[in-house]
């Protein structure tokens, strides 16, 4: 089991910093951050990168349709280069509310855009010959422009021809299309005990491919007061990031068998009973997906994370001491 550290959005960069330092220190194999529609991922990654020497360099999740393939490719390329080669790009199509909303790009098919932004993103960086593409979503050069665009080459020899891809999912075929184009899967709100949910769509992944879960660690011997967090948090995805018709995370919790707890926290969300909507989270979800309550009751369960096939542990903690205990559980 390997043991990464989940930065997420950037909040407070001197503690932020301070965690990644730590984490290294401690042998912590990677750290991650994240973009929903505030900060970005890449430049406290690429603060971070440049006062390391180890550690991993992870976006979790860099949303697709803030970048075109050719603009992610020059990013990426850019960070693997200087921090020789410890870029990890997880990727994700996000929801409608922010594509939409946020990025005014029209939502469409997520799977097929997926694919061909994760195809034409490889073909970049194969450097093989100048980009000539022609899909539904992308088209290089553009179709219908002046008629000027010509095929061009990266101009920057990538580090390595190919970086490493995790795929950022929730549903079934998103998952499936994970296993068979990335080297990686993050997973959100997983639990160790449910992974028979994700058995088929996850046949076409090979041996090596690997499963990063992010997951919450609330160290306190009130286990109601570890969870509540957990709860909050599980309230605040199911009830209100998406619509009424369409939520990915309301789905994805009901896939695990929490339909009608997942149907309440959306009602209450969308009712202004926020409260409600985290008091109405499961206990045994809240508990399941992360690691919660006394030092000793979390080793404990640490043990059935590492008989799961998840391969790492994504720890989103909020202090150093808590960081030094996760290394010395699991490390």
């Amino acid at each position: 089991m390997k043991l990464g550290l989940m930065l997420g959005v950037v909040d407070d960069p001197n503690r932020q910093v301070e965690l990644a330092l730590e984490a290294e220190r401690l042998g912590y194999e990677s750290v991650w951050f994240g973009e929903i529609y505030g900060s970005d991922c890449f430049t406290p990654l690429t603060w971070i990168g440049a006062l390391t020497t180890r550690l991993k360099l992870g976006t979790s999740i860099m949303q697709l349709s803030a970048r075109t393939p050719a603009n992610a490719a020059m990013t990426a390329t850019t960070l693997d280069l200087f921090s020789q080669g410890r870029l990890i790009l997880g990727i994700g199509v996000s929801g409608p509310q922010v594509v939409e909303g946020w990025y005014g790009l029209p939502y469409g098919k997520p799977l097929a855009r997926t694919r061909e932004w994760i195809t034409l993103f490889r073909k970049i960086l194969a450097r093989e010959e100048p980009v000539d593409f022609d899909g539904e979503y992308f088209q290089l050069p553009l179709e219908g422009g002046t008629g000027l665009g010509k095929p061009l080459r990266l101009i920057t020899h990538p580090y390595r021809r190919e970086i490493p891809l995790f795929l950022g999912a929730e549903g079934p075929k998103n998952v499936a299309l994970g296993a068979e184009l990335c080297q990686g899967w993050v997973p959100m709100f997983i639990s160790p005990y449910r992974m028979g949910v994700y058995e088929k769509a996850l046949d076409r992944a090979d041996d090596l491919f690997e499963i990063a879960a992010t997951i919450r660690v609330n160290v306190d011997d009130d286990l109601d007061a570890a969870l509540a967090p957990v709860k909050q948090q599980v309230g605040f995805y199911a009830g209100g990031m998406g619509a009424k018709s369409y939520n990915l995370h309301k789905n994805h919790i009901s896939r695990l068998g929490f339909a009608d707890a997942a149907e309440e926290i959306q009602d209450l969300f969308m009712a202004g009973e926020r409260l409600r909507a985290f008091e109405a989270v499961p206990d045994a979800l809240a508990d399941e997906i992360s690691l919660c309550g006394s030092k000793g009751r979390i080793v404990e369960r640490i043990k059935d994370w590492e008989k799961s096939p998840i391969t790492s542990l994504l720890v989103s903690v909020k202090d150093v001491e808590t960081l030094r205990f996760m290394a010395e559980a699991v490390l």
